[in-house]
């Protein structure tokens, strides 16, 4: 089988589905899979990795580091042509997934498409909700010419049934248990960043509204006094939010790092002790997962991908979303040492589950049923 991939983000972005991708790509070369990967330019420079083919683009204003892409689309089929692939597989719905589904329709190969991003939900965040009945209109007609959707988790899927779409299969995430680990705990981050607190509490993500970052503002700034005193708060990551953000908690024991990666981001997550994540827009939550593998349990919001990751009580904690009280109610409980280290067990013994092989291997399955179906179609009509 040889897999045309079309994406508007992909490494060395640093996002869960730039990183996804990736892991899928490195699957394919582990199974000896051919594939070829359809991007926008990452800042107007060519990429340089093997097998990518990049395009002229600008970032998209609802997620800028999601870019779309200005190509010509004959350009883009010659490219297919050469390369000759089994099935075309779209991940977005912005231009590089319009070239994707022009180069099926040419070629007459299937085509599967993988949801990624709630854009409906970001559009409440910017106060565009007015667009809401056209984004949906685009969206089923585009997702429609797919011949299987691909959705992180069953709160995504249930999500866009609700919204008409259909041939909805689940494509779950791993998580790499050797990367991610208590093991690389450490004292460099206390000495780094001169943290003299008992706990560490942790956010990793996009510094963006759609993360909800005004309930996660509220929740560093009333916490309890008592609770204060025993708590510093790490936010990693960067976005158009983080000045705002630094702003609001001035005055909090709080350190924004900036983005982190590899072995920094792996002894960040092992060196805290418990993970916060507000936002109630993800379609899965791969940072939840990391916080996991960690030895770390999170504390979440009820809506979104996050809440077919975290058993209440088990591995961590559900919030009622945008309540900061509720945010605070379940931290507090949480930062009980008994029931911390009982968390800590449950959240490393669920993360050893999900193994990326297994999943990738499950997803190719499916990508050979859609091909050999659609093989006895055009020989039997």
């Amino acid at each position: 089988m040889r897999v045309a991939l079309f994406s508007d983000t992909y490494h060395p972005q640093v996002n869960g589905v730039a990183r996804t991708l990736k892991r899928l790509t490195d699957h394919y070369e582990k199974r000896r899979i051919e594939y070829k990967v359809f991007v926008p330019d990452l800042h107007d420079q060519k990429s340089s990795y093997p097998n990518v083919h990049s395009f002229t683009s600008f970032p998209f204003f609802l997620y800028p580091e999601c870019r779309t892409a200005i190509a010509n689309p004959k350009t883009i089929v010659k490219q297919l042509r050469d390369f000759s692939p089994s099935l075309i597989h779209v991940t977005t719905p912005l231009t590089m997934g319009l070239y994707g589904i022009r180069g099926a329709k040419k070629m007459q190969i299937p085509l599967v498409a993988s949801y990624h991003t709630h854009f409906d939900m970001y559009l409440n965040y910017y106060r565009m909700m007015w667009a809401s009945p056209l984004l949906w209109k685009y969206m089923k007609w585009f997702y429609s010419q797919a011949d299987r959707i691909f959705v992180p988790s069953e709160e995504t899927k249930v999500h866009l049934e609700g919204q008409g779409f259909s041939d909805l299969s689940i494509w779950g995430r791993g998580v790499d248990c050797s990367a991610y680990t208590p093991e690389k705990r450490n004292d460099y981050l206390r000495e780094k960043y001169k943290i003299k607190k008992k706990y560490i509490l942790l956010y990793v993500g996009r510094l963006a509204p759609e993360k909800d970052l005004d309930t996660l503002e509220k929740t560093i700034k009333y916490l309890p006094e008592e609770v204060k005193d025993q708590v510093h708060w790490l936010i990693v990551g960067d976005g158009p939010m983080k000045k705002e953000l630094m702003e609001k908690t001035r005055g909090e024991d709080v350190t924004f790092t900036g983005y982190a990666t590899g072995e920094e981001l792996a002894g960040i997550y092992a060196s805290s002790d418990l993970f916060v994540f507000p936002s109630a827009s993800e379609t899965f939550g791969n940072v939840v997962l990391e916080a996991f593998a960690s030895g770390l349990p999170a504390v979440v919001a009820n809506k979104g991908g996050v809440t077919n990751i975290v058993e209440h009580n088990q591995t961590g904690r559900i919030a009622e979303a945008h309540r900061y009280q509720s945010f605070i109610h379940h931290i507090i409980d949480m930062l009980d040492e008994d029931r911390l280290q009982y968390m800590k067990r449950k959240a490393l013994q669920m993360a050893e589950k999900q193994s990326w092989d297994a999943i990738f291997d499950e997803l190719l399955k499916e990508f050979r049923e859609i091909c050999a179906s659609r093989s006895e179609k055009q020989l039997f009509g």
